[in-house]
């Protein structure tokens, strides 16, 4: 147990790393798990007696058959064989059957509010029952039949932050289709490359969406991706388009958005909707059929499909759904997040619904039509439990606390974080002026690859240590190596792993579980080896410290520096490219690169432009690089191995560089010194 606790008396703007703040004697008095003893018992049972913890857990859902074999098998242990996990296998059961008719039939939710969808623009919202959303995933999963998806199709889905988006990725999970949703701000390259790996059937997209004031053609970009499919031998059969601008475009902006249509492929929701039956009966599927793909940036450039299964991912994400936000059952929810990440998965549409919860989805962004947004949507609705991002906070404390004060925020109750490790001034603020010194903060250290939270405080059981993601959830074995593999007791600083499977991590890499074992449990045999390091302290508590790979965490979503430094090099000018992150004031990290350019080439600001559109649009606007460095050359090892390290000091002018004994010419670290961008120095 923590050693000092702070009274609120005590709370200011200062921190230190011993201090804890305690949960709130308030919030205890109801809370499922309401102290630490109680984490404690529950997490014992869980680690040592995981059969009858899980099976408990499974009796609030609905199975059509029981498991054949054991609750949880697995190996982590690649030198003894295949690396596997299996949960609940031989039990039947459909998610979406549990998330919607279950919720309907079995408790008599039809007319309590799934959804409060609140639009880009403030004056656009609605309202979506639990009854309005079985009806309409039912019709949306009898248009998919219609157009020939079976059970193990898997269909693309390029959607904004609308309703449709849920009704599609719902109406797979009921026939047994599995969905690969790809977040919408990514580029016609990513988009082609996520279609192709996973060879979809169906693309689901819309005619455009408003990104605050700027309207975005969605179709066309949808149509640049599908002609990329269709150059390499890949025919999607169908595009399934939602009318979601149509008619809300003014004259100015009419011109721009001219949908381009080919009625051999393209069709219109609504039309297909219109007829189509509002009863679907449910596919029943085995606990380990697959449920969805969710690419993820991998370090050698190519995204990585992560596969989640049936069963494990339905009961862990309605587990930590329901414990780490301490829902209840009147509560209004809130996650910022896009469902095109896997927190918009997990929490926003599986977890919630899971327990028939009450969410708002929102599809606009934190500073249109004002910086206030989010506060004055946590005013109308409410809210109770709020969910959002390091860079969101850090992006709305730069305009103050008056932006806030003028909103009442009292509804709020715990308020959550997620995708980086949260700095403390950050974790301080949110803390203290959106939580006004009474809302526990849980910052939940997860990854696409675990399905949800797996590090996690509990709003009510654990004193809080500003930027640590605190105690392991349930289910959960973490462990911190050395770079040798042992296994470090007490206070220690290493490699985040992980000793055994908890229900919803991943099962493989779609089509290819070779890469699979090789980047998750070929480092550590016996272990799943997160790619993060961290740090615990002498009270126990888990510190994230950051990626140990080629990484870029960009606003709380992993890029690879291979892809990255793809785009790059693919410009006629550049001959290498290295990129590493640098901290960033609102983003957590940002991009920074090191260009070479070809013999005969003169760096100019044309060409860093060029640079800056290419990298937008081969991944995507999230991935452009803040800052591009002309480099007369690379630290490289005699092998030729690119030091990143010493290029993430140059980056941030941290000159203590350790050992660079192995570096074929150090004198290029000095140029480089000498010639940083300007902006960053």
């Amino acid at each position: 147990m923590p050693s000092q606790v702070r009274g609120r008396e005590e709370e200011d703007d200062t921190w230190a790393e011993d201090a804890t703040y305690p949960p709130p004697a308030l919030l205890q008095r109801q809370a499922h798990v309401p102290d630490f003893s109680t984490y404690t018992e529950m997490y014992n049972r869980s680690v040592h007696n995981p059969q009858e913890f899980w099976l408990e857990v499974a009796s609030g859902f609905y199975w059509k058959s029981s498991p054949s074999g054991k609750v949880l098998d697995y190996n982590f242990d690649i030198t003894k064989g295949k690396i596997f996990v299996e949960f609940m296998k031989g039990a039947k059961t459909n998610v979406c059957y549990n998330v919607l008719d279950r919720n309907v039939m079995e408790k008599n939710l039809g007319d309590k509010t799934a959804f409060f969808w609140e639009g880009n623009s403030p004056t656009t919202s609605s309202v979506i029952s639990y009854l309005d959303l079985l009806k309409q995933v039912c019709k949306f999963a009898n248009v998919l039949i219609k157009l020939g998806v079976k059970k193990g199709d898997r269909v693309a889905i390029y959607l904004p932050m609308i309703p449709e988006l849920v009704y599609a990725m719902l109406a797979c999970a009921r026939i047994g289709a599995v969905h690969s949703i790809v977040f919408a701000g990514f580029s016609s390259e990513s988009l082609c490359e996520r279609i192709l790996d996973s060879q979809c059937v169906v693309l689901v997209t819309a005619d455009g969406v408003f990104r605050g004031e700027k309207p975005i053609n969605l179709k066309q970009i949808a149509d640049e991706a599908l002609q990329k499919c269709k150059e390499k031998m890949h025919h999607v059969k169908n595009c399934v388009v939602v009318k979601h601008l149509k008619g809300r475009l003014n004259n100015q902006n009419e011109g721009k958005f001219q949908t381009a249509w080919n009625s051999d492929v393209d069709r219109w929701l609504d039309e297909l909707m219109a007829d189509a039956s509002d009863e679907c009966e449910p596919e029943w599927l085995d606990a380990e059929d697959p449920l969805f793909i969710l690419y993820t940036s991998g370090s050698t450039g190519k995204p990585k499909g992560v596969l989640h299964t049936v069963a494990g991912y339905l009961l862990y994400t309605a587990l930590t759904f329901k414990y780490v936000f301490d829902y209840h059952e009147d509560d209004i929810y809130w996650s910022t997040a896009d469902i095109g990440w896997i927190t918009g998965h997990s929490y926003i549409v599986y977890g919630p619904l899971a327990n028939g919860a009450t969410s708002v989805m929102f599809e606009g962004i934190p500073t249109y039509p004002h910086v206030g947004r989010f506060w004055e949507i946590i005013q109308k609705y409410k809210v109770i439990q709020f969910y959002t991002a390091p860079t969101a906070i850090r992006l709305l404390m730069k305009y103050g606390n008056e932006a806030v004060e003028k909103f009442d925020l009292n509804s709020l109750k715990i308020l959550g974080t997620v995708g980086e490790p949260i700095n403390s001034e950050a974790w301080l603020w949110y803390y203290n002026v959106i939580g006004n010194q009474r809302c526990p903060i849980v910052d939940t250290f997860w990854q696409t690859e675990t399905g949800g939270h797996v590090v996690t405080p509990l709003p009510a059981a654990t004193p809080l240590k500003p930027g640590s993601a605190t105690f392991p959830f349930f289910g959960v074995v973490p462990a911190v190596l050395n770079e040798h593999g042992k296994e470090l007791e007490g206070e220690a600083e290493g490699y985040l792993v992980f000793k055994q499977p908890w229900p919803s991590i991943m099962r493989t890499l779609y089509g290819n579980h070779e890469r699979y074992e090789n980047t998750y449990f070929k480092k550590f045999p016996g272990y799943y080896v997160a790619g993060d390091g961290c740090r615990r302290d002498k009270d126990g508590y888990i510190w994230i410290t950051g990626r140990i790979d080629d990484m870029l965490n960009v606003s709380g979503h992993l890029l690879s520096t291979a892809e990255v430094e793809a785009a790059l090099t693919e410009h006629p000018a550049v001959a290498e490219a290295a990129v590493v992150s640098r901290p960033h004031q609102v983003k957590g990290e940002c991009i920074y690169c090191f260009i070479i350019l070809k013999d005969g080439m003169k760096y100019t600001e044309r060409i860093a432009e060029e640079l800056k559109k290419q990298v937008r649009e081969k991944i995507g606007p999230i991935a452009t690089p803040d800052f591009i460095q002309n480099a007369p050359g690379l630290p490289k090892t005699r092998s030729g191995k690119i030091m990143r390290r010493v290029l993430r000091q140059i980056a941030r002018n941290e000159k203590d560089l350790g050992d660079t004994s192995t570096l074929a010419d150090p004198s290029i670290v000095e140029v480089l010194f000498s010639q940083r961008c300007e902006a960053a120095a």
